[in-house]
Formats: C-alpha cells, structure tokens, sequence
C-alpha cells in the first residue's frame, strides 16, 4: 500500500469515527446546540479546515451561526449574530439552491459576509444544505485558508454531517412536540379534575348541607318523647356523615386549600392525614406556577400513600425546596423497601413530572428503606 493509499484510509478511518462520535450524540438525544458544537468541531478536525460554521436560516432573510470551530477565532463572525445574505457568500448560493455549493476565491466577491470572510483571510468554501422534515432549516459551511483549492468530494464529505445535523434537529422538534402534547393531557386531566371537585362541593355537598340541616329543624320541632326523634337523628348524622365522605372524596380529586392558599398549607394538611408519622421540611417562598404545585402535590400524595400500603414505615421525610429555576422535593420512609419503580401510580407521577420538563427517581433497596426523589423547574412569577 502505497503512503497515498494509506493516508487515505487513515483519514477515512477519521472521519467515520467522527461521524459516530455525532451520531452517538444525536442517539442519546442531547440538546441541539450540544451536537451544533460537536459538530463543527468534528467537521473542522475530519475535514482538516480551520473553519466550520452551521448556520440557521432566519424568516427575514438572513441567517445566524449557531455553532462555530474556528481556530482563527472569526471575531467577526460571531455565534449567534445576524447576517444578511446578500451578495456572494456560500450561505446565500445553498439557500437559493438547495444544494452543496463552493467558492474558491472570495477575492472580488460582494456583501458583508464575504466582506467578512476576506478579513479573517479565508480563501475558498464549501456549503451543505440541512434539511428538516422537507424545509431547507440551515447549511454547513467550512472554510480554509490555505491556498490549495477544496477536494473535489468536500461536498459529500460535508453533507455526511449535515445529515446528523438534520436528524438531530428532528430528533429534538420530536421530542419537544411529544413533552408539549403531554403537558396539555396533564393540563386537561388538571382542569377536569378542579371542575369536578367545584361541582360537587357546589352541587351535591350543598344539597346535603341543606338537607341535614332541614333534618335537625324537623327533629328540634318533635316532642323529647316521639318516637321518630331517634330515627330522624340517625338519618341526619348519615348525611352527616355521607357529606364528610363526599368532602373528603372532592378533596382527594382537588385539594382546594392548594389552589386558594399555595403549596405550604396544602402538603401540611397532607401530611397531618397521613397514616404514619411525617416529618415535612418545605422551603418555597412564593406561589409556583400551579401545574407544577398540582405535580408537587400529586408526587408526595401518592408516595405517602404508597408508603403507608406497602412500606410497614415508622418515619417519613419529606422535603420541597424551590429556588428561581427548579423545585426540588425527596420523600424518604424507613420501611422494607423493594418499591417496584414501575408500579402504575410511579409511572403516573413520572409521566406528569417529565411532561413538565423535569425528572423522578426512585431508590429503594430491601430492608433501607424507599426514596423517591423529583426535580420540576419553575420560571419565577
């Protein structure tokens, strides 16, 4: 094999582990702007070019670099900057296109991004499209300095990542397409049950509160000796007794106290029900936005009653902290352990805290004991 031959595999061999480092990234399903940056980095080192730029397409006409390698450090070509795409420049000719595009020479070319690419003493470069679901979305473009003019298979080369760049962009819209619409079932499922607990307490609760107080005013109004006195008092203390149940049935579908007062005197009231003693340990000085309070909620109800089924516990921990970002809160019981994490109300608590962004985990060996831990961010309002 000739030394030719050789550097050719070599650099070959480069440049499919390049494109497995990328699409390693793009499988794990990391943010855009992390395989953006991998990306250019990984382009520039295969490509053996000090300049890779990924640019996004804008509405107006322009475009913005969204990661950059750049070893000359194209000060003026800064990440996250608007650029028009007039005159000639490689960006402009993909977009017009569709398809790969070159420049050999940037000498006598005209507009502020060619401007620009002459001042950093680029000579030639080579542009690949990156397409998303069948709309041009963006296009990679590296560039050299050195007087030796682009090989003729850089496009192909280029569009090899370009591709990646294309699925993990895809891969994200999927993804954040797939948390919006669980977040609206939740929401729903939120607001379905805050209607449900307002008719009954303004429906049939009410009817019964009134109902039993008719009842006592029938029996104050019989005389201390009838024999339907008894009676009557025992089907008032039933209904009594058939509005707390009601009560208490409206208030595990919504607790009120959360809605009108916040997350302190909801899980307060909470814990004070609890089958077990609870020690709560909350840190949250303002009111969150109310589906991640309803989370909040749900998450500690649930493990409270889980423990107290299955845990055999003396002792719980619970603990909620909230800062401008996240809210943070860990319920922890000292019981047997073995908590099947897939158990249906776990995973219906994962699905409602992972369609608001966040993350669960439940850690429970045998004989330590079962945490459950939960992280939700918060915007501050």
């Amino acid at each position: 094999m000739t030394d030719l031959q050789v550097d050719q595999v070599s650099e070959l061999a480069q440049r499919q582990a390049a494109l497995r480092r990328v699409a390693t990234l793009v499988a794990r399903g990391v943010s855009p702007s992390t395989v953006f940056t991998a990306v250019a980095d990984e382009v520039a080192n295969a490509l053996r070019v000090g300049n890779c730029v990924l640019v996004r397409y804008l509405d107006d006409g322009s475009c913005e670099p969204v990661a950059a390698h750049d070893e000359a450090r194209l000060e003026k070509i800064p990440v996250g900057a608007r650029f028009p795409l007039d005159g000639d420049n490689v960006a402009a000719m993909v977009l017009r296109t569709g398809t790969t595009a070159r420049m050999d020479s940037h000498e006598h070319a005209a507009g502020p991004i060619a401007a620009a690419v002459r001042d950093v003493g680029i000579r030639s470069a080579v542009g690949a499209p990156i397409e998303v679901d069948g709309r041009l979305w963006g296009a990679a473009v590296i560039g050299s300095s050195a007087p030796e003019l682009p090989a003729p298979d850089t496009e192909a080369r280029l569009s090899d990542f370009a591709e990646l760049v294309a699925t993990a962009i895809a891969n994200a819209q999927a993804r954040d397409e797939l948390m919006a619409s669980r977040a609206r079932i939740v929401t729903a499922a939120d607001e379905a049950r805050r209607r449900i607990e307002r008719d009954l307490h303004d429906g049939a609760q009410q009817r019964l509160v009134t109902l039993s107080l008719r009842i006592r005013t029938v029996e104050a109004s019989l005389p201390s000796d009838s024999h339907l006195k008894y009676e009557i008092r025992e089907v008032a203390e039933e209904l009594v007794a058939a509005s707390e149940e009601l009560r208490q049935l409206s208030h595990g579908i919504h607790p009120v106290v959360l809605s009108n007062a916040g997350l302190r005197p909801a899980l307060r009231a909470l814990c004070r029900r609890a089958a077990m003693p609870v020690e709560l340990s909350i840190s949250v000085e303002r009111r969150l936005p109310e589906s991640v309070e309803v989370a909040v909620y749900y998450v500690v109800a649930e493990a409270l009653t889980n423990t107290a089924k299955h845990a055999c516990a003396s002792l719980v921990t619970v603990t909620v902290d909230a800062d401008d970002v996240r809210v943070r809160l860990s319920v922890a019981d000292d019981g047997v352990g073995g908590a099947n994490p897939r158990g249906s109300g776990l995973i219906g608590l994962k699905d409602r805290v992972e369609a608001l962004g966040g993350h669960m985990d439940v850690t429970s060996r045998d004989g330590e004991g079962t945490t459950l831990t939960a992280e939700i961010p918060c915007a501050a309002v």
